[in-house]
């Protein structure tokens, strides 16, 4: 009987090992693209920093993916199956074919279907400020990486070429970049984790009749967690790789500390969604709208949108 009820946390399992892969390079392709660190340490900074990420920031988002959309005490183990199982195989195909995708949006429609399903689909969080906040944040990551890439970054760049030049071979900014990585990490823990631990949480909250938001439940939090984060790293290891090559020689264009810097913004977004609302949100979408911002101060909004490949 106990070997059926690990079904579920081997689902969700196979679901952080696909996560792992798709977030290894939002964290650390600027640092891996300035060969500021060695390919074989991405995996276990990547792990152990969203673990730290998960425990010391992931409540409210956990919490919001375990009951906000489907109640938690309709998630059997069936229903954490079906859900976890959607999810990742999405996601595992999208790693497969290099498209990047948000976990968070493919786990909350994951939940609505079951949801539908039973006629307990709770919209008031759904509707009023998780879909919401999915348009307001690329649109506010915008916003910041284009203003800090026109009125600090460039002009600092051009008028002080020779003190950027020494800073670029400092150890000290080396030290910034890989920082920045793991600070992303941090956050991708405090978000993204809520997609393969919620379900399980839930269920097993529903099995040992536990109260959300007890000691029982930070320590089955906990728990769950603790045996989630090691397969963040792991698929970052086995699925990771191609694309942080790809990215990471790519982000050239940028240079490292640009690069940071649109990891700053999208980062700090994603950790304020996990500790006002708790609400999961896209990083894929956000790093992108980051990214044409800064490149629309560079290059143009003509080479942007209509000439860049």
């Amino acid at each position: 009987m106990i070997s059926i009820y690990l079904i579920p946390l081997l689902v969700a399992m196979f679901l952080a090992v696909n996560m792992g892969g798709s977030g290894t390079a939002p964290s650390f392709s600027a640092a891996y693209g300035a060969d500021l660190i060695r390919r074989d340490l991405i995996p276990g900074l990547f792990g152990i920093f969203v673990f730290f990420g998960a425990v010391i920031a992931g409540e409210k988002v956990i919490l919001t993916v375990g009951g906000d959309i489907l109640p938690s005490e309709t998630v059997t183990m069936t229903i954490s199956i079906i859900v976890l199982g959607s999810v990742g195989l999405a996601m595992f195909f999208a790693n497969m074919l290099r498209v990047p995708q948000s976990t968070s949006q493919a786990t909350i429609f994951a939940l609505a279907g079951p949801a539908i399903y039973l006629d307990v689909l709770q919209t008031r969080r759904l509707f009023f400020e998780i879909i919401p906040t999915w348009f307001i944040t690329p649109i506010l990551a915008f916003i910041l990486a284009y203003s800090i890439a026109k009125y600090l970054y460039y002009p600092f760049k051009v008028r002080f070429k020779t003190v950027l030049a020494f800073l670029q071979g400092n150890s000290a900014i080396k030290f910034f970049v890989v920082a920045t990585a793991c600070y992303v990490a941090f956050a991708i823990g405090s978000n993204n984790m809520a997609n393969a631990a919620a379900p399980v949480l839930a269920m097993a909250v529903n099995m040992l009749d536990v109260e959300p938001g007890s000691q029982n439940f930070m320590m089955l939090m906990l728990i769950v967690v603790f045996m989630l984060a090691p397969m963040f790293g792991i698929g970052s290891s086995l699925l990771g790789s191609r694309v942080l090559h790809t990215t990471g020689k790519g982000i050239a264009d940028f240079g490292p500390l640009g690069a940071s810097f649109i990891s700053i913004i999208t980062a700090s977004i994603l950790l304020i969604s996990s500790l006002w609302k708790g609400i999961p949100t896209s990083l894929v979408q956000m790093n992108t709208a980051a990214i044409i911002g800064f490149g629309i101060v560079k290059h143009g909004r003509s080479y942007i949108f209509s000439e860049a490949p």
